[in-house]
């Protein structure tokens, strides 16, 4: 286990060296950022012929389904960069017919030719076949770099610069619901990006106050988190007597009805009798259905009751810890902002990931096919080499076909391999997601372990905890991290390759191209497979998370120390769970507070309903956007605030449990409990044979 955690580091450097150097020596994020035309060339591209050419024009926008076909896909039509998208309505039929004293509307209408093309002699039908110009131009605005019509909607009627109709070049009239289908995609696309617009604004002129809010938030997270250390017990109680009091009122009610349909027809009637029922109301007629129910609510009653006359002074030792937390961390306050540094290096490891995924998806080479007009053409859709094309008998065979560009892969073995580069991509993002997860629980169970094993506090506490637990994380147990980091990765790349699995067996499942039987075993399999590794990924989180916690303590290696600690854990399992889910419950409490409290105070402000503050609250288009932009954040907060009081009651816990197996309160073994904690044990649990919870 040593050797595997020393030579982790190594590893984790040896495969993202792999992946940046495959993705940055054959990637081009430029195909992200420019549109290509049919040759392959980027448009506004520097130092090239297309450098003031920006915007990408199709030749005939009607063979275009979506604006999402437009931007993922390839249109099956011609396109070409251009400067600027065509301002008026205009035929090739028309401007042919007019060159000769009409120069001007040919010069416009030749530069969303072909380049190069100026040959108003050529016949109209061997243009169109050979597609050297667009048959027409419609007007068009620029969006997303790409030119789309110009619609607009004139008392209810969609219209392209104030007209229903337009020539399509071909001798036909037709009407703008022609492109219906485009335009709704179109104009949805337009609406998101005024949305967006009005969205941006509103951020604009509110960031001020989310700010503000954010920062109450932190306030009030504090605050709770000070005021745990007096209120958790009382907070705990009311909300343990508020379920009996409510499961008692259903009792009640229980037999409030069952007594009510005492003598009414029908009421006496078994579920056996009645059968099945879509309307289940049908079940709340019957006093069988109501002594059910008052049976069930009675057994919870009992074994709630039960459980706290028996696991009573467990429960208030899960009190007095998450009292003791609250406590330490008034002592070590930086540990507050640790999560900021968290926050940093995974914002890191997302930059990396995601710059290192585009430039491998870009790394393919241009790929051109053949596109033809004539549906029966059986070259369509083949690759072919735009240099030798016109030597080759396609276009003779088929008239007007052409050799355009098509999509960036290619046939060479690195690029057969670029899914398993995109694969070693996201697992190093996994590892060193978990690695910057791990060193934050390591820093921070180091520094409230010296808050514990202080024999006088805060005397007793070293200077500056946190920032020793850091260096001692870094310098002695990297390795230690690193290896735990590197189980819950491979775990969690499994799980990732499960979806993937899993999303492309769909097509599957929807074409039925396999068997019934064999269909409804691989969902099974699948879903016993995805639901055993979320419950693996889920209990290895925990066991690293106590590792990571023994490690701080004992400085041991990973796999010593999440031995030891799984063991510990299991000799306190009834304390383990009573300390969790108290400490779940109130944390949850917490973060609710938080974000409901500011969320409510956002709410008034924003809609301008404090009289005080009226005049100061920002004018909206939507005003819920910086309010779920305050709810979001300040919950955010508070789990950031609380996730480190949830890190130092584990530790605390652990420190706990250790305390009560090496010690026995005597003057040569004393406890370092604090005298709270050594109350609630009392005389009988001074032994350490009753240290096991």
């Amino acid at each position: 286990c040593s050797a595997s955690a020393i030579n982790c580091v190594h590893l984790t450097e040896m495969l993202k060296d792999m992946c940046i150097f495959a993705a940055w020596v054959h990637g081009d994020p430029r195909k992200v950022i420019y549109p290509t035309d049919s040759y392959g060339q980027f448009c506004g591209q520097k130092d090239t012929l297309n450098e003031n050419k920006t915007i990408l024009f199709y030749f005939n926008i009607l063979k275009c389904a979506s604006p999402v076909v437009l931007i993922n896909l390839q249109c099956p039509t011609t396109q070409l960069c251009v400067s600027k998208c065509p301002d008026r309505f205009a035929t090739y039929i028309d401007v042919q017919a007019s060159y000769r004293y009409k120069p001007d509307q040919w010069n416009y209408f030749r530069q969303f030719c072909k380049p190069g093309f100026n040959n108003p002699r050529k016949s109209v039908a061997q243009v169109l076949r050979d597609e050297d110009c667009p048959s027409m131009i419609i007007p068009s605005r620029p969006f997303l770099k790409r030119c789309f019509p110009d619609f607009s909607t004139k008392n209810g009627v969609l219209t392209v610069a104030n007209q229903t109709t337009f020539k399509d070049g071909r001798g036909k009239t037709r009407n703008v619901t022609d492109l219906r289908e485009a335009a709704n995609g179109i104009n949805n696309v337009l609406d998101a990006r005024s949305v967006g617009m009005k969205i941006f604004e509103d951020y604009a002129i509110s960031w001020y106050w989310i700010l503000i809010g954010l920062f109450i938030a932190m306030i009030v997270s504090l605050l709770f988190l000070v005021l745990l250390r007096f209120t958790a017990g009382v907070l705990f109680w009311i909300f343990i007597f508020g379920v009996i009091g409510i499961i008692g009122y259903g009792i009640w009610h229980c037999y409030w009805e069952y007594d009510h349909l005492k003598g009414i027809p029908g009421s006496d009637l078994t579920v056996y009798d009645i059968g099945f029922q879509t309307d289940f109301r049908v079940y709340l007629q019957l006093r069988q259905t109501w002594l059910a129910f008052m049976i069930m609510l009675c057994v919870v009653e009992v074994i709630i009751i039960l459980m706290l006359i028996f696991l009573r002074n467990r429960i208030r030792i899960a009190i007095a810890l998450l009292k003791e937390g609250s406590r330490a961390i008034g002592y070590i306050m930086s540990t507050l902002f640790y999560p900021i540094v968290t926050f940093i290096l995974i914002a890191i490891c997302i930059s990396y990931w995601a710059v290192t995924a585009v430039f491998l998806a870009t790394s393919g080479e241009p790929v051109y096919k053949v596109m033809a007009n004539q549906t029966l053409c059986k070259y369509a859709n083949l690759t072919c080499d735009p240099e030798t094309f016109n030597t080759t008998n396609v276009t003779k065979l088929c008239p007007g076909a052409q050799c355009t560009f098509a999509f960036y892969g290619g046939e060479s073995l690195y690029h057969k391999y670029i899914f398993i580069f995109q694969l070693a991509n996201a697992f190093v993002f996994l590892w060193l997601v978990n690695f910057a997860i791990a060193l934050g629980q390591c820093t921070l169970a180091g520094a409230f372990a010296s808050y514990y094993w202080a024999s006088r506090k805060p005397a007793d506490i070293p200077l500056w905890p946190l920032f020793s637990s850091f260096g001692r994380a870094i310098r002695y147990h990297t390795g230690s991290l690193a290896f735990g980091a590197l189980i819950l990765a491979i775990v969690q790349l499994i799980r990732v390759i499960l979806e993937y699995l899993d999303h492309k067996l769909k097509a599957f499942y929807v074409l039925k191209t396999v068997h019934e039987f064999c269909n409804s075993f691989t969902r099974f399999l699948l879903c016993c497979l995805k639901c055993c590794f979320w419950c693996l990924e889920k209990f290895l989180k925990f066991i690293n998370r106590n590792a990571y916690i023994m490690i701080a303590i004992y400085g041991k290696n990973f796999c010593t120390s999440a031995k030891e600690a799984f063991f510990l854990l299991m000799r306190n399992v009834v304390r383990v769970a009573v300390l969790d889910k108290v400490t779940d419950f109130l944390l949850f409490l917490g973060k609710i507070l938080v974000a409901g409290g500011v969320g409510v105070l956002a709410f008034f402000f924003f809609t301008q309903r404090i009289p005080v503050f009226a005049q100061e609250a920002p004018t909206l288009n939507y005003y819920w956007v910086p309010l779920l932009t305050v709810i979001i954040g300040s919950y955010l907060v508070a789990h950031g605030f609380f996730s480190v009081y949830a890190m130092c009651v584990d530790t605390l816990f652990l420190c706990f449990c250790e305390d009560l197996e090496r010690n026995d309160g005597s003057t040569a073994k004393p406890y370092f409990m604090s005298a709270s904690l050594h109350r609630i044990l009392g005389k009988k649990e001074l032994s350490p044979k009753k240290a096991v919870g």
